[in-house]
C-alpha cells in the first residue's frame, strides 16, 4: 500500500511540475505477509523477499540501461536490495547514503526481530552472511563508501559492526550539534566515487510528528525542513544515480500525511527548488 499512497499523493504531477519526465513501471508483485508462512524466524519471509527483490532488480537494471534514474517506492525497506543489485549489474559496486532512524545493519545471527528490513544495509554490503550473497548479486555497495544520516536507534550487533566499518555515521545527536548541512555534505563527499551513488530514504528518518505513517517510528528525528535540506543537498551535489523512498504505511498514517511528504522529499532530491 505504500507505493499506492505515494502515487495518490500526486508524485507524477509533482515530478512534471519540476520538469522531470517519469515513466511508471507499475507495482512489483509481492507475497501477502498475512497469507504467507514466515519461515525461518531469524530471517522472516526471506524467500518471498528475495523473489520481490529480483523483480525490482530487473526493472532497475532496465531503467538504468535506458539512462533513466530509478526511483523505487516502498513499503518495506528490504526493496532496497533489489535497487542496489540492479544498479550494480549496470555500474558495478557503488556508494550509499542511508537516511534512516535505524542502522539496518543486523544479520540473521544478530537480529532481535528476524525482520529483513533491519538487515538490508548489511546485506547490501555483503556483511549479512551467505543467505544474502548466494545468487543475490550482492555485495552491491562498497563498505568504504557508506554514510548513515539521522540514526537514533541501533542494536548491539549494529554498533559492533559499525565499529569495524569505515562508514560516516551522523546520529541525531551529532546533527543537533553540527547541523544538517555539514553532516550531509561530509556524507556525500565520503560516498562519491565510481559506479553509482544511491540514496535510500526511509521515511522514519523524519520525526513521527511530521511523518506518522511508518512501521517503526522513533521520536527525535529530522524536522520537516531538515529532511528537505538533506534531499536538496543531494540534488545540489549532482551525485544521485538512484533513489528509494520507503517505509510508507498508510494504515498508520494521518490523512496520507507521510505519503504527501514522500512526494515532496522525492521532488527535493530530484531538483525542486523554492526559487
Amino acid at each position: 500500500m505504500g507505493p499506492s499512497a505515494i502515487r495518490y499523493a500526486g508524485l507524477d504531477a509533482r515530478l512534471k511540475e519540476i520538469g522531470q519526465e517519469s515513466v511508471d513501471l507499475g507495482n512489483v508483485e509481492t507475497a501477502v505477509a498475512e497469507a504467507t508462512e514466515a519461515g525461518d524466524e531469524r530471517a522472516r519471509f526471506l524467500p518471498q523477499i528475495r523473489g520481490a527483490c529480483e523483480r525490482v532488480a530487473a526493472l532497475v537494471e532496465r531503467s538504468a540501461r535506458e539512462t533513466y534514474l530509478p526511483l523505487v517506492l516502498g513499503g518495506d525497506h528490504s526493496v532496497a536490495l533489489g535497487t542496489l543489485a540492479g544498479m550494480a549489474r549496470v555500474h558495478g559496486v557503488g556508494g550509499v547514503l542511508w537516511v534512516d532512524a535505524h542502522g539496518d545493519l543486523n544479520s540473521p545471527e544478530t537480529t532481535p526481530t528476524g525482520n529483513v528490513h533491519g538487515m538490508v544495509l548489511a546485506a547490501a554490503l555483503g556483511l549479512a552472511g551467505s543467505r544474502f550473497t548466494d545468487g543475490w548479486g550482492l555485495p552491491a555497495a562498497d563498505p568504504a563508501r557508506v554514510a548513515l544520516v539521522g540514526v537514533r536507534s541501533l542494536d548491539d550487533g549494529e554498533r559492533e559492526l559499525l565499529g569495524k566499518l569505515d562508514a560516516k555515521v551522523f546520529t541525531m545527536s551529532e546533527i543537533d550539534r553540527l547541523g544538517v548541512e555539514p553532516a550531509v555534505r561530509e556524507s556525500l563527499a565520503h560516498i562519491a566515487g565510481p559506479g553509482f551513488v544511491h540514496v535510500s530514504l526511509d521515511m522514519d528518518a523524519v520525526d513521527p510528528e511530521v511523518a506518522p505513517g511508518v512501521g517503526t517510528p522513533v521520536r527525535g528525528g529530522l524536522s520537516y525542513r531538515e529532511a528537505h535540506l538533506t534531499l536538496e543537498l543531494v540534488a545540489e551535489s549532482g551525485l544521485l544515480s538512484s533513489l528509494d523512498v520507503v517505509e510508507v504505511n498508510p494504515v498508520l498514517d494521518r490523512e496520507n500525511q507521510t505519503g504527501k511528504l514522500a512526494v515532496e522529499l522525492a521532488a527535493s532530491a530530484l531538483g525542486a527548488r523554492i526559487l
